[in-house]
């Protein structure tokens, strides 16, 4: 009997914890981890970031499955712009993307040779030390680097390959109503709202990106736990996310 009790407590326990782990990934905050470069020099691949599920209120994304328990938001609040936020890709509503938010419902945005305008003014960006990536091999690829101020007064620092790729040139549009215009800081090296993403729909917002929780290098195989602690960035951890 004593065993059966200890059973069913023990079950009870996991039941709970359950429970309780899924409330907080879905009202609270949930965990990401960036897969790939398009936010350098922001975010780095290896990065593991919480982001706030309450900060835009609710949709079905909230829910683990995009549970389709109701249409629109709940409880919304509006994103602001220069915001980092994690959302549902348009084109499948499944997968979770990364970028900042650029353009607002009602903005006019254009690109002229890698320059970005926003409603007709010219967003204002100031050169920094060029930025260097490496990879496995020890080759460094270089990126010009700047600090951008958009309209607002929110600062960020965005990489340039050029002013002259392909996406550095857009004409003018308009951002549809309950629509938002995003791209990642890394911008000649980024799927965004200029590519295949689009507009992304206030809907599939799932949250803000907060701060690091954990970072490290994955240059290395998983299978060397020697070189383990030289591949956590340790100054990154617990870093706010601007």
């Amino acid at each position: 009997m004593e065993k059966d009790e200890g059973f069913l407590d023990t079950v009870k326990t996991i039941f709970f914890a359950i429970v309780i782990a899924v409330v907080i990934r879905t009202f609270l905050f949930e965990p990401f981890k960036i897969p790939s470069g398009s936010m350098y020099p922001t975010l780095y691949v290896g990065d593991y970031l919480f982001v706030s599920k309450y900060t835009y209120g609710y949709s079905k994304h909230s829910f683990p499955f995009s549970l389709p328990l109701f249409e629109g938001r709940i409880w919304e609040d509006k994103p602001q712009r220069g915001d980092v936020v994690v959302f549902k890709f348009p084109q499948d509503n499944k997968t979770d993307f990364i970028k900042r938010i650029i353009g607002l419902p009602g903005d006019r945005l254009k690109l002229e040779k890698g320059r970005l305008y926003i409603n007709g003014e010219l967003v204002q960006r100031e050169a920094q030390e060029d930025f260097v990536l490496r990879d496995k091999s020890g080759n460094a690829e270089r990126y010009r680097q700047y600090v951008e101020t958009l309209p607002g007064g929110v600062k960020h620092n965005i990489l340039e390959v050029s002013d002259f790729e392909n996406v550095d040139d857009m004409p003018e549009i308009e951002i549809p109503q309950n629509s938002y215009f995003v791209m990642g800081d890394n911008r000649d090296r980024s799927d965004d709202s200029r590519v295949n993403v689009g507009f992304v729909p206030a809907e599939n917002l799932i949250g803000k990106a907060r701060f690091l929780f954990f970072s490290n290098n994955e240059d290395d195989a998983w299978y060397k736990p020697w070189v383990w602690p030289k591949k956590i960035r340790w100054s990154r951890l617990f870093n706010k996310i601007q």
